[in-house]
């Protein structure tokens, strides 16, 4: 069982849904589809299924490519991992971080993010004791805004026209707070510049600095984080793998190497999709996974006058999120032996993240905005017997895609010695931060591979090598629009644009969907079945 080539695959003529796109979303929408007795066809491009979720392997080496840590699914009765327990069937299992999951580092003091709301709190408290009315006032603002989600994307499963009647009231509470920027909430708690810079340290997690962010996102990854974040046993690939198997069991099939041309349509109503080989699938309903941009910009025929409005709204209210690069990096010693520790270490030039961005935008040799430096070895209780002997490390920084867009037209792997040198400088600096942070590894490193937006656009079919899929900021929020129901009759989006980024943003983007496609209490289901 598992993911199988297109080309092997012995297809069906016809299928309940057919969902593009094997991301968390697309996985989780299609495993809680068959779980309700549809027939689903998954059609992944790459040549492993599971998005940002997947692994790759160079040598004696497999680095995660998006699961960094994930909160909340160590407590059993969480939403989240009853999500994940529903759809995996317990095949799933989580490892926890620890005490200490995250540490901001500044050029004059470190500081640890502690598992734990109250622990949270004190040891805050205890790095700003003059700031604690604002460090519990950030604190309540979180929890205020957490407690008006569910109303604000319940409206987004509701049919159209009835989401649009009850959005003013159901969203109210949740806009008054997204449509404000984070530094603008925090500033107006009389945060210290330096409280602020350490309570938006995981701005990394989203893509942009406080000044740009909607306040939403960054109360959201907050309290996804209070308790502490968690690693899946077996590497992130265990996601996929454990979900595929449900999906299977009710007749439906993972294809991978299934790049898919267009989707179908006939009076007005998706009927199915056109592979890049021109043969065509047939289902009831569609569902893509592929973001908001690539549905109605690639997949969608470009004559077709009902969605310019919808374009028109793409094209004006929202963007394309930051681009990264990634340095993965095997050593042939165990973690034990070179003292590697599993919190995260988020690396800072100031505590102002928007002029740190200001900095490098206008001189890209300016301290990198950020430096968020991962140790997934040392999280995985099951590494050492996959790869006895070896560790791992990934160091990821945010850039530009226009840096990379003179060669946008190369093909991945020749591109170009111009290409592989900027590569290569930029490996250089990344590693002397990490030098710099973790002494110890130098002179232990066996190899290092560096992607950036180009290999994200190569691999995710994100337009610009965007990360987060749209930017969340104030207006991303304002816009009722980004909902699983499209202006195509029985085509559905999902994914993180319609919901969050990240992989629990987009997990329940699939419940969203699920919902709207069935128009049953989906997530009231998971809940029965998990009890």
């Amino acid at each position: 069982m598992g993911a199988t080539a297109f080309k092997k695959a012995k297809l069906d003529s016809h299928y309940d849904v057919i969902i593009i796109g094997s991301g968390i979303s697309g996985l989780c929408a299609a495993a809680l589809l068959a779980k309700a007795g549809k027939k689903v066809l998954v059609l992944e491009k790459h040549y492993t299924a599971g998005g940002y979720t997947h692994t790759f392997t160079r040598k004696d080496y497999e680095w995660d490519v998006g699961v960094h840590y994930i909160g909340e699914v160590h407590r059993p009765q969480s939403i989240l991992r009853r999500i994940f327990d529903d759809i995996s069937e317990k095949r799933l299992q989580w490892e926890p971080m620890g005490d200490v999951y995250d540490r901001a580092i500044f050029q004059d003091k470190t500081y640890d993010f502690v598992a734990g709301l109250p622990q949270f709190k004190e040891t805050m408290n205890g790095y700003f004791p003059k700031e604690t009315k604002a460090i519990q006032g950030y604190i309540d603002k979180v929890f205020e805004l957490n407690q008006t989600t569910r109303n604000f994307f319940a409206t987004k499963a509701m049919p159209p026209l009835l989401g649009q009647l009850a959005s003013p009231l159901m969203a109210k509470k949740f806009l008054n707070l997204a449509n404000q920027t984070a530094k603008e909430v925090i500033s107006g708690l009389g945060s210290s510049p330096e409280l602020m810079g350490v309570l938006c340290t995981q701005w990394g997690d989203y893509g942009l600095p406080p000044a740009e962010a909607s306040f939403a996102i960054q109360a959201m990854i907050s309290k996804h984080y209070f308790d502490g974040g968690n690693y899946p046993v077996g590497g992130s690939a265990s996601i996929a793998e454990s979900i595929i198997p449900t999906i299977e069991k009710a007749g439906g099939q993972v294809l991978i190497r299934a790049g898919v041309k267009e989707i179908v349509i006939h009076k007005g109503k998706a009927v199915g999709v056109q592979m890049e080989d021109n043969q065509i699938l047939r289902a009831e309903a569609i569902i893509s996974s592929t973001g908001i941009m690539n549905t109605f910009n690639k997949l969608l025929p470009a004559d077709n006058s009902r969605l310019e409005p919808i374009r028109k709204k793409i094209r004006q209210h929202v963007r394309h999120s930051a681009g990264h690069i990634c340095l993965y990096i095997g050593l042939k010693q165990t973690d034990a032996e070179l003292g590697l520790t599993k919190p995260n270490l988020w690396i800072f030039p100031d505590y102002d993240h928007d002029e740190n961005i200001r900095k490098y935008l206008k001189d890209p040799t300016a301290d990198f905005p950020v430096v968020y430096i991962s140790f997934p070895s040392t999280k995985d209780p099951d590494w050492n017997k996959r790869y006895p002997g070896r560790s791992t490390i990934e160091i990821v920084s945010f850039t530009p895609y226009e840096w990379f867009e003179k060669w946008e037209n190369t093909q991945w792997y020749k591109r170009g010695e111009d290409y592989l040198d900027y590569k290569e400088a930029l490996s250089q600096r990344l590693l002397s931060v990490l030098y710099k942070h973790v002494p110890q590894v130098q002179g232990n490193i066996d190899c290092y591979e560096l992607s950036t937006p180009l290999s994200t656009k190569h691999f995710s079919n994100y337009e610009r090598g965007e990360l987060y899929g749209l930017d969340h900021t104030p207006e991303r929020f304002r816009q009722s629009w980004l909902r699983p129901q499209t202006p195509i009759r029985n085509l559905y989006l999902t994914g993180q644009d319609i919901v969050t980024d990240g992989v629990t943003g987009a997990l329940f983007g699939g419940v969203l969907t699920t919902i709207s496609l069935l128009k049953r209490n989906v997530l009231g289901e998971i809940m029965s079945r998990t009890r």
